[in-house]
């Protein structure tokens, strides 16, 4: 079996740098974003392993679904709790599974500069298409507007692939401000925005500040998508589109054609399952889901919990009240 690639190393990650910094990253066309992409689960066997056998069950199954892509190694991929060299090793099993005409977008953010290099370099070798790179944070206090600039400015400057920043407050606690994004949306290699915050004025004002920058804005949750189509985004990062990734892109073709009546219908009957498999329950209760929708969720890996029975059952009558289940 063929090795995944490997994280670099501080001298070859050195040398690798000085080598995009040579052949700078300069994309003629820009990635198309628009689309839905389901931000995939990692499925974990009992022992805790990584199964990709399963991961590669669930992905022929995606396959019926018009997804534009994937992103492997976001939030719902519990990266952090991934080794750098499983989070290379998904990539690349999920690159030779899909086909070339779907988007690969990879989670590379890592709390140091340096080590988003590293990562990015590594994804990229992996097949990614792009790297979404999450806002660092365990310095929350430290991470000012000029900060994110300067770590985001340095990543795209080197990375071979293009860079979608990551805005992910509830996780992270930290909010990539606007004049950071409206900066670093002027740079050539810097391509677009997930944003999770879920706040639409603010994603609003984005769309517009940007529109002359060819930057692209793709909506963080289902629970906002038509408000986010709505005010210009181009598409939707949703952790729901693993279970209901068919609803989500007939929304998306609703908002598309101008039928907005029956696109809010069906968005009001996503808002109640979105919220249990994100902010209410998390990874935990999208993986439950999953297995009520015939996929493969499975387990979390430690410290994230099994639902308790009192929230199982919360979680089915948010799916079922709404005619999912």
């Amino acid at each position: 079996m063929a090795q995944p690639p490997r994280l670099l190393a501080p001298l070859q990650l050195g040398l690798a740098a000085c080598r995009w910094l040579h052949t700078p990253a300069t994309p003629g066309t820009r990635l198309d974003l628009r689309g839905i992409f389901p931000p995939l689960t990692t499925p974990f066997t009992a022992q805790g392993e990584v199964d990709y056998s399963r991961l590669e069950e669930n992905l022929h199954r995606y396959a019926t679904a018009p997804f534009r892509g994937f992103v492997v190694q976001g939030s719902s991929g519990e990266y952090p709790y991934l080794t750098p060299q499983e989070r290379l090793a998904v990539v690349s099993r999920v690159r030779k599974a899909v086909p070339r005409d779907k988007l690969l977008l990879a989670g590379s953010g890592c709390e140091s500069t340096q080590g988003t290099i590293a990562m990015t370099v590594g994804m990229a070798e992996a097949g990614a298409d792009a790297a979404l790179v999450v806002t660092p944070c365990y310095y929350r206090g430290a991470m000012t507007s000029a900060a994110l600039i300067h770590h985001y400015s340095q990543v795209a400057d080197v990375s071979p692939i293009p860079v979608v920043l990551y805005s992910v407050p509830a996780n992270t606690g930290l909010e990539l401000p606007l004049e950071a994004v409206l900066t670093l949306s002027q740079h050539p290699n810097i391509v677009g925005l997930k944003d999770s915050g879920g706040d639409i004025t603010r994603l609003g004002l984005i769309v517009h500040k940007t529109r002359t920058e060819e930057f692209q804005v793709l909506v963080g949750s289902a629970g906002f998508l038509l408000a986010g189509y709505a005010i210009g985004a181009c598409g939707g990062v949703c952790a729901l589109a693993n279970v209901l990734g068919a609803p989500l892109c007939q929304l998306e073709r609703l908002c598309q054609e101008g039928r907005w009546q029956e696109a809010r219908a069906l968005q009001l009957r996503l808002i109640e399952p979105n919220a249990a498999v994100t902010r209410k329950f998390g990874i935990p209760a999208l993986k439950q889901a999953m297995e009520w929708f015939g996929y493969h969720g499975g387990p979390c890996r430690a410290p994230l919990r099994p639902l308790s029975e009192a929230q199982l059952e919360e979680l089915r009558r948010d799916f079922s009240i709404n005619g999912w289940l």
